[in-house]
C-alpha cells in the first residue's frame, strides 16, 4: 500500500485520476490537460500503473488509461476500518 499512497501524493497525479474517473483516455488526452511535458506525463502515468491506481489497454497505437477501481475500492475500506478503529478508541 506504500506505493499507492506515495502515488496519491501528488497533485498532478490525483487530477489525472479524476480525469479517468469521467472517462478512458490516452496519454496524450492526459496531456492535453496540463502545462507539463509529455514525458512528465508518462512519468506519473508510469508511478500510477506501478502503484496499480490505473491499468492501460493497448488499442493499436493508443494505450487507453482507466481507473483500476478494485484497488480503489482497497483503499477506501482501508480508510472506513482506519476511521472505525479509531472512533472505537475514542468512546473507551
Amino acid at each position: 500500500m506504500n506505493k499507492t499512497f506515495k502515488a496519491l501524493s501528488d497533485p498532478t497525479r490525483r487530477k489525472i485520476l479524476e480525469l479517468l474517473r469521467d472517462k478512458d483516455m490516452t496519454a496524450g488526452e492526459i496531456a492535453d490537460y496540463f502545462h507539463i511535458s509529455k514525458p512528465s506525463i508518462s512519468h506519473h502515468l508510469s508511478t500510477l500503473k506501478n502503484a496499480d491506481l490505473i491499468l492501460g489497454d493497448k488499442q493499436g497505437q493508443n494505450i487507453y488509461y482507466s481507473l483500476n477501481s478494485t484497488v480503489l475500492q482497497e483503499i477506501t475500506k482501508w480508510f472506513f476500518d482506519f476511521r472505525e478503529r479509531n472512533d472505537e478508541n475514542e468512546t473507551k
